[in-house]
Parts: C-alpha cells; sequence; structure tokens
C-alpha cells in the first residue's frame, strides 16, 4: 500500500518476527536468520530515525532469546510478544512511544493479521512481508530533513524505556520520581546547525505545538538573524542520558512586549513537565527586561494540552476571535511558583542573543524619536 495524500511520515515501523523478520518460527523449534532485505531496511530506516518495534506471536523470553542470540534485540525500542490481537500490541506500543497511531506502520507476512490491524486501526498503514525490502523507497518512509538527532533516535526512546520501567518500579510519588531524575534543561540560541532539528520538530509536533505552525529551514534562519526575534531551542538530559533538543520557542519583540510566537515540545517529555520550565523562563526574562510576556495560540484538534500548560504557567487569555487567542502575563500579579524537579541552564549564546535582541530594539526606538 501506499501512504494516503497528506498522511504524516511513518515514525515507527512495527515488525512481525515469524516468517516477516526471518525465515521461520522460532516456537516451534527453528533457528532462524533475519532475511537480508529486513537487515537492510532496518539499518535503512534507523539512519533516518524511524524506530521499530516487535508485535508478534509466541512465547515472550523465547522470542527475546532468538532476538539477542541473532543480535536483533537492539533494534527494537519496544516489543510486544504474546498471543492476543495485534492491534492490541500496537496501541500498546504507540502509548509506551508516545505517539500517535497515524505515525504508526505494520509489516506483517499474514493478510488476516493485516485485516485485524486495519480494520481496528484504520490509520496505521499496513504492508505485505513481500515488500519490507522496498519499504524504505516509499514517500512515507523519507522524512524531509535526516538530522543527527534523527539518527540518534532509537537511543533516546531506548532510554526512554528504561525510565519508564524504573518509574514502574518506583515506590514513591510522582514528583518524588520526577525529583529523583535530577533533570536539566539547557536552553540556546539556535544556530545554523540546529535548523533541520528546530523545522523537524514544527514539523513532527501537534500535541505541544502552541500555533500548529511549521516553519521551514530558509524561514527560522531568517527568524534567527532577525534583530527583533529570538529562536530558542531547549535540550534535556536525566540520570538515564539524553532526550535531545526538545524544545522550541520563537519569541518577538513588539514595542514593550516580548511575543511568544512559537513555542513546542516534543510529546516525549510532556509528562516531565518541560513545557512549564521552558514558558517559566521565557516569561521570567521578559518580566526581566521591563516587558509584557505575550503569547499567541491557535487551537488545533491536538494541542489542548499545550494550553493547559500555558495557562498553569501563568497566562490569561485576554483577546480571543475566531482564529487565535492572545493571552498575556500580569506583571503585577504573583507568577505561579517555578517548577523545582528541573535544573535550567541558559548558554552564553542564549544570553547574547537575548541582549542583542534588547539593543537592537532600543536603538530602533531611539532612532524613531523626534
Amino acid at each position: 500500500m501506499t501512504a494516503a495524500a497528506g498522511a504524516p511520515t511513518v515514525k515507527c515501523l512495527v515488525w512481525d518476527l515469524d516468517d516477516t523478520l526471518w525465515d521461520g518460527v522460532v516456537l516451534e523449534g527453528d533457528d532462524p536468520a533475519p532475511f537480508p532485505a529486513a537487515l537492510e531496511t532496518l539499518a535503512e530506516l534507523d539512519r533516518r530515525g524511524i524506530l521499530h518495534a516487535a508485535a508478534s506471536r509466541g512465547e515472550h523470553s523465547v522470542t527475546h532469546r532468538h532476538l539477542t542470540e541473532r543480535r536483533l534485540a537492539d533494534w527494537f525500542c519496544a516489543t510486544q510478544v504474546g498471543w492476543g490481537a495485534k492491534s492490541a500490541a500496537v496501541r500498546r506500543i504507540a502509548k509506551a512511544l508516545n505517539i500517535g497511531l497515524d505515525t504508526i506502520a505494520f509489516v506483517d507476512n499474514d493478510p488476516v493479521e493485516r485485516a485485524e490491524v486495519a480494520g481496528e486501526l484504520p490509520m496505521v498503514r499496513c504492508y505485505p512481508a513481500a515488500e519490507v525490502g522496498r519499504l524504505p523507497e516509499y514517500q512515507e518512509f523519507r522524512p524531509e530533513h535526516i538530522t543527527a538527532e534523527a539518527t540518534g533516535r532509537r537511543r533516546l526512546y531506548q532510554a526512554e524505556w528504561q525510565r519508564q520501567e524504573a518509574e514502574e518500579e518506583f515506590t514513591g510519588g510522582r514528583q518524588a520520581f520526577l525529583d529523583s531524575l535530577d533533570l536539566v534543561m539547557e536552553l540556546r540560541a539556535a544556530t545554523e546547525e540546529d535548523l533541520s532539528r528546530a523545522s523537524e520538530l514544527t514539523v513532527r509536533t501537534h500535541q505541544l505545538n502552541s500555533t500548529g505552525l511549521t516553519y521551514g529551514i530558509d524561514e527560522l534562519r531568517r527568524l534567527s538573524s532577525s534583530p527583533d526575534h529570538q529562536v530558542l531551542l531547549a535540550t534535556l538530559r536525566d540520570r538515564f542520558g539524553d532526550y535531545g533538543i526538545i524544545g522550541l520557542a520563537v519569541t518577538e519583540l513588539v514595542g514593550r512586549d516580548s511575543v511568544l510566537r512559537l513555542m513546542l515540545m516534543s510529546c516525549r517529555v510532556a509528562s516531565r513537565g518541560a513545557g512549564n520550565v521552558l514558558l517559566h523562563h521565557l516569561i521570567q526574562q521578559a518580566l526581566a527586561a521591563g516587558r509584557r510576556p505575550v503569547a499567541h495560540f491557535i487551537p488545533t484538534e491536538a494541542n489542548r494540552n499545550m494550553l493547559v500548560t500555558m495557562r498553569f504557567a501563568g497566562y490569561e487569555a485576554t483577546v480571543t476571535d475566531e482564529d487565535r487567542l492572545v493571552l498575556t502575563v500580569d506583571p503585577e500579579r504573583p507568577l505561579p511558583k517555578a517548577p523545582g524537579h528541573t535544573r535550567v541552564i541558559a548558554g552564553a549564546a542564549c544570553t547574547a542573543q537575548e541582549t542583542a535582541l534588547e539593543t537592537a530594539q532600543e536603538t530602533a526606538q531611539e532612532a524613531r524619536l523626534p
């Protein structure tokens, strides 16, 4: 099959294993080797930042042992092996990876299994095993940009899997677990090397996107060099490792307002309160410069959670029309308490850009004085 027009790029390919990834059935005593075409597809899609997961019939311990012995286990970010419906396994994988079902593809040699998944989850794109070698040629498996962040995405998600296991085993409360992660957010002004990843974020992130807008590399380059704009990137790490670049904020200075034109956060870190941390920094940055924090919000079908996050950070709607909300922070009102579980580091380049923005704005204002 081919992707429907306008369908998002595939983020995760879910594999059946027996007679799809390898030639044989493990539970029947076979010791099957992977198909060469399957190995090539695993490697190429991984290079593009597309994740792999497994949903297969069998006994988990037997299958896991074979994946490990054949040095295949490291390719997969999630595995669901058992006797239930494949559609249920795909749902669990999407939840575990925190990605939309419409960004998942499924490959299986059995037409009955493909029909079951397609019937229960029509947004999931299904392919026969005979097409495994050709999948990298299909448009839906070809991201617009292949960034350094993309090529390391599998490691990021495997670290997230470890975090989830640690959280399940943690006996304290939610806040205590967040405190135990030793989270550190670093903020920096976007550089030329960052533009591909920044553009990719605007395309891939829908649930935590304040306006639903997407920016191409050329537009981000223009905004980064504009004296009235700041393009800020956020990275996150904890005791398990790096999350990579997870946030983007585009701010414009308009008069005495600091206007947040776009703020987005990767869904992978939604449960870490990272959106609130970034918003708190942006608000404090604006107030420290004597400016009123303003944000534009365009409601979409997917970004309701972002509006909730913005309100928790202190923004309140002051203008409402059919297309957007304008939210502001009242400098006279006490701000909500800053999230205490994440340490924030603003890089030198970020601080320099903030200063440059202020200087450019002041110079422009002076030039307009009679």
